[in-house]
């Protein structure tokens, strides 16, 4: 195989037209663009987001959102927008519904335990089966009664020297004379050692079977981008092609580019951010058509290249999850489900909801699986061919995605280690996502968002397999976990100021706020002065013991009017650090309002009230 060369497109198609806009024509659209303006930078104002004096197009500024990747996302797609695009492999091959495939860890459970699992969830309607098994795993008794020739199975072995081609040997063993189902993949991972890829390889060609995985979601798991997430995959099935394609490859010639491209399945995650999740399958197919054209085959239209197209078998994401309200799951794999289906992979797997907190269980296995049923049976997603395809803002976001991802791949491209190539990239956007995180611009249901503090987690067994998936796992929400992990022994008394009327809106920001890092609140309820919320705090210090930190909650009228006398009486009775709810004041050691750094904020909290912070 020829070095990688050459760009994705011409650069003329791939620059972003940065002309002027173009208004709808009124005779042909009864909503112009300036229409949509006009309409939108109204409520903006309202809210107080625009003011009277900027134009009405200022709405683009404020809507566009920049994605980790720094790409531009409008708030809605325009013609023009794709009007410079070049036609792209786009379009999934997949027709009807997509392959439903179950993730069991294989290696620490009872092979008996296991295959009841496996064929509970074959009765559930699911059509795979993904296995982490190992060269000890005892296959006979794990694959009882599943029919090879009906469900496909793909293996994941370790990277180890030899442990590949060891599992696949082990499983072309079991089979026999059994046909394997078409999917079958004997899963040697993609950057696992040349001779193992190429002894695996073989076997593969002459069972008639696939044979490598192109792990994405591992980069993804460690906080990658979409676009590293992509740039990545294409790095690692660029390598594996080199290496099955090398004229002097073991045991002699190497494969074409055709057949070994042919071995290959590439699996990607996929998150609850939908649009972004339905662009990366959608580029993935594009810019792998694209490495298979600088590689010497003839595009065979929008599909992909001589009838080797990529296969994609999406994930749901590790990371999006989280331990705490992990009933919250449930919607975010649901909506990365969707995105899969809608973006054309081949075979989708759903991570069980309580899969962060252990082995799934029963209950988490049923609801993953079904989440696809409901999917293609009952909202029909199947049923059309490219359901984003024509869409300005997904067609838009596929380019700019396939553009960003190539330019990511051409610098990883050829290094000795992939990993370490990566990571000071990745390390780059962890710390930007941790920045939105702290800020809750990128909120979390159930952790940074409407925490609960009294809620009790259901209890999961972490085995071998478990840790062997999870343990380089580095989770969105992982500051906030970690203060969760380690709750404040003592209560911050919530000086509730005024009416309930007046001060809710306050006091349950604040409260939420501190619950999202451990820290209940003791609040005084209805109180008219600055001598009702004394007697309150007083009366919570004698059931709780020192109550050194107090947050003041109340409407700016009840602030000016009362607020600092209320403050001094509190430090007089023994606050020690008091915040207040809103803009920061002379009378208050520190503030709590929107876009506030929650992290940084609930730090210095904990620390006066002497639970250090975790994050």
């Amino acid at each position: 195989m020829s070095e990688v060369e050459g760009g994705l497109d011409e650069p003329t198609e791939l620059q972003p037209d940065q002309g002027a806009l173009a208004l709808a024509d009124p005779e042909t659209d009864a909503w112009s663009q300036a229409d949509w303006e006009a309409e939108t930078a109204r409520v903006l104002r309202k809210s107080r987001r625009l003011t009277d004096e900027d134009p009405d197009a200022a709405v683009w500024d404020k809507l566009t959102r920049s994605t980790l990747d720094g790409i531009a996302v409008p708030p809605i797609g325009r013609p023009e927008d794709v009007e410079h695009l070049a036609a792209g492999a786009l379009r999934p091959p997949r027709t009807g519904g997509w392959d439903i495939r179950a993730h069991l860890g294989a290696r620490s459970v009872p092979a008996k335990d296991a295959n009841e699992t496996l064929l509970v969830d074959l009765e559930g309607g699911v059509t795979s089966l993904w296995l982490r098994v190992d060269a000890d795993t005892d296959l006979d008794a794990l694959l009882k009664g599943v029919y090879l020739d009906l469900a496909p199975v793909v293996l994941e072995a370790p990277r180890e020297p030899g442990a590949g081609v060891a599992v696949a040997r082990a499983f072309l063993a079991h089979l026999e004379a059994t046909t394997p189902a078409p999917g079958t993949n004997l899963g040697v991972d993609a950057l696992a050692p040349a001779e193992d890829l190429v002894a695996v390889a073989r076997l593969a060609v002459d069972a008639g079977v696939l044979g490598l995985v192109v792990d994405a979601t591992t980069v993804h798991d460690r906080g990658a981008s979409d676009a590293q997430d992509l740039a990545y995959a294409l790095a690692v099935g660029v390598r594996a092609l080199r290496v099955l394609t090398a004229a002097e490859a073991e045991g002699g010639a190497g494969l074409d580019v055709a057949t070994a491209a042919g071995l290959i399945e590439f699996r990607i995650a996929v998150t609850d951010e939908q649009f972004a999740s339905i662009a990366k399958l959608r580029a993935a197919r594009r810019l792998w058509a694209r490495v298979l054209e600088l590689s010497g085959l003839d595009q065979a239209g929008v599909g992909g290249a001589a009838g080797v197209e990529q296969r994609q078998h999406a994930v749901t994401s590790r990371p999006m999850t989280s331990r705490f309200d992990p009933y919250v799951n449930m919607l975010r794999t649901t909506v990365a489900a969707f995105a899969a289906g809608v973006g054309g992979a081949d075979a989708v797997t759903v991570l069980p909801f309580d899969a962060p907190l252990g082995r799934p269980e029963t209950l988490g296995r049923r609801v993953a699986r079904n989440i696809s049923h409901l999917l293609i049976d009952e909202a029909h997603l199947g049923k059309v061919g490219d359901i984003a395809g024509g869409a300005y803002a997904v067609e838009r976001l596929t380019d700019d995605l396939a553009v960003a991802a190539w330019a990511v791949f051409t610098d990883l491209d050829g290094a000795d280690d992939l990993d370490a190539a990566v990571a000071p990239l990745v390390d780059a956007t962890v710390a930007a996502r941790e920045k939105q995180v702290a800020t809750r611009k990128r909120p979390l249901t159930g952790l940074s968002e409407f925490p609960n503090l009294a809620e009790e987690l259901p209890e999961r067994v972490r085995d071998a397999d478990w840790h062997a998936e999870w343990d380089a796992v580095r989770p969105y929400g992982a500051s906030f976990e970690a203060l969760r992990d380690a709750p404040s022994e003592r209560p911050v008394f919530l000086a509730t100021l005024g009416t309930v009327a007046s001060h809710t809106a306050r006091a349950t920001f604040a409260t939420n706020l501190l619950a999202a890092g451990g820290v209940a609140v003791e609040p005084a309820g209805a109180t008219a002065d600055a001598e009702a919320v004394t007697a309150a705090y007083e009366a919570a210090v004698g059931t709780h013991g020192p109550l050194p930190v107090v947050v003041l909650a109340g409407a700016d009228a009840t602030y000016g009017a009362w607020g600092a006398e209320a403050a001094a009486a509190l430090r007089a009775a023994g606050a020690r650090h008091v915040v207040i709810a809103g803009k920061q004041t002379d009378y208050a050691d520190d503030a709590c309002a929107m876009g506030v750094d929650a992290l940084a904020f609930l730090g210095r909290t904990r620390a006066a009230l002497g639970q250090e912070s975790q994050a």
